[in-house]
């Protein structure tokens, strides 16, 4: 009976080792959005420096294509919306990732106790 209580809180060891590796890819992902968002905040805040005339330029590839001012707003405006989106979708896995952590160390410490008491009555 001891070796199957073992058996069983190595599997659920397994599973709870691995959602960890999940949130800690879910966080990362999270800070690389941020990191985005902000690059396309501050490239924004220069766009709007800018005067009606002034020339924009955007880099494809290793060339600079001439872009209209308000086509280039337009365009870092929908880029940080997409990202907004994805940092709100990301901020949900990571919270659900987070309650299913904290079932697993719950069902992780019952295993725990229940093999304990194997042990003390063997």
């Amino acid at each position: 009976m001891t070796e199957e209580v073992q058996k069983k809180l190595q599997k659920e060891l397994e599973i709870y080792s691995n959602m960890q590796k999940e949130y800690r890819k879910a966080v990362a992902q999270k800070q690389q959005l941020d990191g985005q968002l902000n690059e396309n905040k501050a490239v924004k805040d220069e766009l709007m420096l800018l005067k009606k005339d002034s020339e924009v330029y955007k880099l494809i590839g290793p060339v600079l294509v001439k872009q209209e001012l308000e086509e280039a707003k337009q365009n870092v405006t929908k880029r940080m919306e997409y990202i907004s989106k994805e940092v709100k979708r990301t901020d949900d896995h990571i919270y659900a990732l987070e309650n299913k952590q904290e079932a697993q160390q719950e069902n992780l410490n019952k295993l725990k106790n229940d093999l304990n008491k194997l042990k003390i009555k063997a």
